[in-house]
Formats: structure tokens, C-alpha cells, sequence
């Protein structure tokens, strides 16, 4: 996971750098609160209806969604832009969200990255 500042960076210059870097870019817009980062997330990348709203259901669709993009042959990887507003990186569920991003990461190898916005 790489973090930018809105400060430094442009939406427009990220999503650029990563065009550049041939990668698909996935923008997941600015939520405050916990309950609102997990449902802005799931409503981005389209998980089922199921989806439990919590860090392990967000933990499993995030490794399903990875499956997927592993399977999307001839596709270009995809890279996250996730915006962070301040007010959410003082939540204590702002690391565990960070880590299993970073894990999302990992699991999906080359094909999946994550880049966080601090607005």
C-alpha cells in the first residue's frame, strides 16, 4: 500500500500515474466512519448481496475479489485509489482496514494495488 497526500497529489494525477503504469484504476470514494468506509467499499467493487458489513466479511470478499481479478486473463491489474478523510484515520479501524487491504494485496500479487489518499 502506497499513501499520498491530497495535499501534494491531484485525484486526476494519481489516476493518471497509474494509467501510465498500465493499470486499471478503481476509485473508492471518501467515507468517515467505519460502518460507511465497509459499505462505500462493497458498493465499489460490487460484492454480493451477503456481504456482513464487518471486517471479516470485508477480509473474505476483498480475497474473492482478488480470485477474480487473478482470473480476468488478458485484463490489466487494478489499482485502488482509495480516498481517506482525516476524521476516519483517527478510527482505530482505519489500521485493520489498512491491513487487510495490504493482506487483499499480497494474496493477489501484482495483480491488485492499493494506494490511500489522505485527504
Amino acid at each position: 500500500m502506497k499513501i499520498y497526500s491530497a495535499d501534494t497529489w491531484t485525484m486526476e494525477e494519481l489516476q493518471a500515474l497509474v494509467a501510465d503504469a498500465g493499470r486499471r484504476a478503481v476509485l473508492i470514494p471518501a467515507a468517515d466512519t467505519k460502518r460507511s468506509v465497509l459499505e462505500t467499499i462493497a458498493e465499489t467493487l460490487d460484492f454480493p448481496a451477503d456481504y456482513g458489513v464487518n471486517l471479516d466479511a470485508l477480509n473474505d470478499s476483498l480475497h474473492d475479489f482478488a480470485d477474480t481479478v487473478a482470473d480476468d486473463d488478458g485484463q490489466s491489474p487494478i489499482t485502488f485509489i482509495w480516498e481517506v478523510p482525516a476524521a476516519f484515520r483517527a478510527d482505530r479501524s482505519f489500521g485493520v482496514i489498512c491491513e487487510i487491504l495490504q493482506d487483499a494485496e499480497r494474496y493477489a500479487g501484482r495483480n491488485l494495488a492499493v494506494i490511500a489518499v489522505c485527504l
